[in-house]
């Protein structure tokens, strides 16, 4: 089992980071719509969505999010990380068709708590679509 675990808490540092990218499907909108219930036409009807601000269907702001979830559960710092708090500002939205690169920096480290705060940042060719921060639980070594 050891070989499935993250970071600990002792072997990460301000400054690391790491990312995640997925282009954004047709399919993913209408998947995720199905999972969340959140079927605002926005993100499913051609005709409603281009009579709105956007001009045109666009994805989730939280589905842009989960891809931070993604990086702070596989990569950085990885399994066994606990989520204890986000915040997110969505900033342009995201349409079927472009690649989402979601990335993770760790900003501060409460050793003594066992508390990670990351800056987290959605991108849309290098242009920033969602920012936020998020804390985690990290396990420690002993």
């Amino acid at each position: 089992m050891e070989d499935l675990h993250g970071y600990y808490v002792e072997d990460l540092s301000e400054g690391m980071s790491a990312s995640f990218g997925k282009t954004v499907t047709d399919a993913d909108i209408v998947l995720f719509a199905g999972i969340s219930g959140d079927t605002n036409p926005v993100h499913l009807n051609d005709d409603f969505a281009k009579k709105t601000m956007f001009k045109g269907r666009i994805a989730h702001g939280i589905f842009g999010a989960s891809l931070i979830s993604a990086v702070l559960g596989t990569k950085l710092p990885g399994p066994g990380c606990i989520y204890v708090n986000q915040t997110l500002r969505f900033k342009a939205p995201v349409r079927a068709g472009e690649t989402l690169i979601a990335s993770v920096t760790v900003k501060s480290i409460n050793a003594a708590k066992k508390l990670v705060t990351l800056d987290t940042v959605c991108t849309v060719d290098d242009k920033t679509v969602i920012e936020g921060e998020a804390v985690l639980m990290v396990p420690s070594k002993g």
